[in-house]
C-alpha cells in the first residue's frame, strides 16, 4: 500500500552570505509510521551539502535559488514501514550529456559556482540513501547518522563524503560508490561501520581512506576502467588481504611490506583467515591504475 503526503513548502529567508540569500525551500515532516527513510536524491548541478541534524524532520532543504532558476520533482510514499522520498533538483537550462562531457574533458563551460543546496537529515531515524550527482560539487557529512545502506553515483561532479566526527549509529549493510568522469573522495571509512563496499571507477578518480583501524570486518569489491583508484591503508596491525585482477594495459601498486601469496593475491603480516576486523580487497582493473598507500605516508 502506498500513501502520499503533502510537501511542506517554506520560503523564509534566514541569512545573506557570499552565496546570496539563503532560504528554506521545504521540509519533509516525520511520521510515526516511518521506521526507515529511503531517500532518492538527484542533483543536476551546483554545490550540494548534506549534513546531520538533531531536528525531527526527515529532510530540511535550504537554497539560494529562486523558483525561476530551478525546478524540482518531489514525492513521498509510505511502503510498509519505509518512507520513500524522491527529490530531483534540476536547473532551468541544465546541460545535456554531450555538454557535460565537453565541460569535463575540454573545459568549454563551468557549472554555476553560486548555486547552493544545503540538506539536513535527522539523527533520529535510520536511512537508506541513494545520491546521484551530475556536475558541480557535493559534500556529504554522515557523522552520527544511522545509515543502513548508501549508494552514491557521480557523473562529472566532484564529491567528498565521509565522517567528520561521530561514527555511524548502526552497522551499514553496503557502501556503494561509482564515479564516471568526475572525482569521489571518501574519508574516515572506518566510521561508516560498513561490512561490504562496492567501488566502481570509469574515467574519473576515486580515493578511499581506510587510514584508521576498522570497527568491523570489511570486504571491498572494486573495478577500474580507464580511471584511477587510490586506497589509503591503516596501520600494519590491521589484517589486510588484496586480490587484483589486472591486464597488461593497467598499473597496480601494492605496499612493499605485503607478501605475495599467488600471481594476484597479497597479504600483510597481520592477516589470517577469518581475522577479526580485516580488510579484504577484490579488485579488477583494465586500463587504469590502482595505488595502495600506507597511512604513514600521507
Amino acid at each position: 500500500m502506498q500513501k502520499s503526503f503533502w510537501l511542506t513548502v517554506c520560503v523564509v529567508a534566514i541569512v545573506s552570505t557570499a552565496w546570496g540569500q539563503i532560504k528554506k525551500q521545504f521540509t519533509v515532516e516525520n511520521s510515526q509510521a516511518c521506521e526507515n527513510i529511503k531517500l532518492h536524491l538527484r542533483s543536476s548541478s551546483g554545490n550540494c551539502y548534506i549534513k546531520p541534524s538533531q531536528n525531527p524532520e526527515i529532510l530540511n532543504v535550504f537554497s539560494n535559488q529562486d523558483e525561476s532558476t530551478y525546478s524540482h520533482n518531489y514525492r513521498k510514499e509510505l511502503k510498509g514501514k519505509t518512507c520513500e522520498v524522491y527529490l530531483n533538483l534540476e536547473e532551468a537550462n541544465s546541460e545535456g550529456i554531450g555538454q557535460t562531457i565537453s565541460t569535463r574533458m575540454f573545459g568549454s563551460t563551468t557549472p554555476n559556482p553560486n548555486k547552493l543546496w544545503k540538506m539536513y537529515l535527522t539523527d533520529s531515524k535510520p536511512y537508506l540513501l541513494e545520491l546521484n550527482y551530475g556536475v558541480g560539487n557535493a559534500h556529504v557529512d554522515l557523522s552520527g547518522l544511522a545509515i543502513k545502506k548508501l549508494k552514491i553515483n557521480t557523473g562529472s561532479a566532484d564529491v567528498n563524503v565521509g565522517y567528520s566526527s561521530m561514527e555511524n549509529q548502526v552497522d551499514m549493510d553496503t557502501f556503494s560508490v561509482k564515479v564516471d568522469l568526475g572525482s569521489l573522495h571518501v574519508k574516515n571509512l572506518n566510521l561508516s561501520r560498513t561490512r561490504y563496499m562496492v567501488a566502481d571507477v570509469g574515467f574519473g578518480n576515486m580515493t578511499l581512506d581506510f587510514s584508521d583501524v576498522p570497527l568491523v570486518s570489511n570486504k571491498i569489491k572494486g573495478s577500474v576502467g580507464a580511471g584511477n583508484l587510490t586506497i589509503i591503508l591503516p596501520a600494519e596491525e590491521t589484517p589486510i588481504k588484496i586480490k587484483i585482477h589486472q591486464s597488461w594495459l593497467c598499473s597496480a601498486k601494492v605496499p612493499a611490506g605485503f607478501k605475495k601469496k599467488s600471481d594476484n593475491t597479497f597479504e600483510n603480516a597481520a592477516y589470517k583467515k577469518n581475522a577479526k576486523n580485516a580488510l579484504v580487497f577484490d579488485l579488477d582493473v583494465s586500463m587504469g591504475s590502482i595505488i595502495f598507500k600506507e597511512a604513514t605516508t600521507e
